[in-house]
């Protein structure tokens, strides 16, 4: 079984995260999954952001829930970008590249959920897209339904799947959609990890990447995708112990390494 590489949040070390940009990058990367986050707006739209506030990668302040469509629509979500080294110091050369990157994508929407999926469409994406249901601070309500609703009633050229902190959320989603591929995430919890491993309807663990590189990780009855994998040390002995994939801000320097692994 090869070892997939799911771009996180898109290709988010060189565009601003969850953005069609860092997503069409991902595509340029030739990333086989691609992850993003949904939470609810006001108007019960699915907005693809990462935190449960904009105050962190948008030029505004406010919870998510508090803000309609057309509100979030107004917000830049590239101005308080930043590209990120791929070594502990940045040279002259990143410095001045980063401050190019955050001039073009400057300007940049939240999306929507369905402008991804029509993005991706679009773009003849073939492979997983990982949707995390952000709803381990905030549950809002039926979140679950309106999502499976988006979802299904497409005829997607890609694979899906759900994951979440939340467990009662993947059990809401599990009976909407009995079939769907289900992922607990974890903070590598022992008690939640079996809790994943014991449930039927989940299909994998998505824990830190900790719990797979410690020294006592040998196997998993389920599949692990990890999160998030960035450093080349940690790509390649996850690579060596065949986890299901590896969720990563560098997905084509990820592809490079498998490439080189295989050889």
């Amino acid at each position: 079984m090869e070892t997939k590489i799911f771009a996180h949040r898109g290709a988010r070390w060189c565009r601003p995260e969850n953005t069609l940009a860092s997503f069409q990058q991902a595509l340029r990367e030739k990333a086989d999954g691609i992850e993003l986050d949904v939470h609810l707006s006001k108007d019960n739209e699915l907005i693809v952001i990462h935190d449960e506030t904009v105050n962190r990668t948008t030029n505004a302040k406010g919870f998510v829930h508090d803000l309609t469509l057309s509100q979030l629509k107004t917000l830049d979500a590239g101005c308080n970008f930043k590209l990120q080294a791929s070594s502990p110091l940045l040279t002259f050369i990143q410095r001045f590249r980063s401050l190019l990157i955050k001039k073009v994508y400057t300007h940049e929407k939240i999306p929507t959920l369905g402008e991804v999926l029509d993005f991706l469409e679009a773009n003849n994406f073939t492979g997983c897209l990982n949707i995390e249901v952000k709803t381990d601070h905030i549950h809002y309500p039926d979140i679950e339904t309106i999502l499976s609703e988006e979802m299904v009633q497409r005829e997607l050229s890609f694979t899906y799947l759900y994951s979440s902190f939340n467990f009662r959320s993947l059990e809401l989603l599990h009976e909407l959609e009995p079939t769907v591929d289900l992922a607990y995430l974890t903070y590598n919890n022992q008690n939640e990890i079996e809790r994943g491993l014991e449930a039927d309807f989940i299909t994998a663990l998505h824990p830190k990447k900790s719990y797979a590189l410690s020294k006592h990780f040998e196997s998993s009855r389920k599949p692990l995708r990890v999160w998030t994998v960035n450093a080349e040390r940690d790509i390649k002995k996850l690579l060596t112990k065949n986890v299901a994939a590896i969720i990563t801000d560098y997905p084509e320097k990820a592809r490079r390494i498998r490439k080189q692994c295989q050889k």
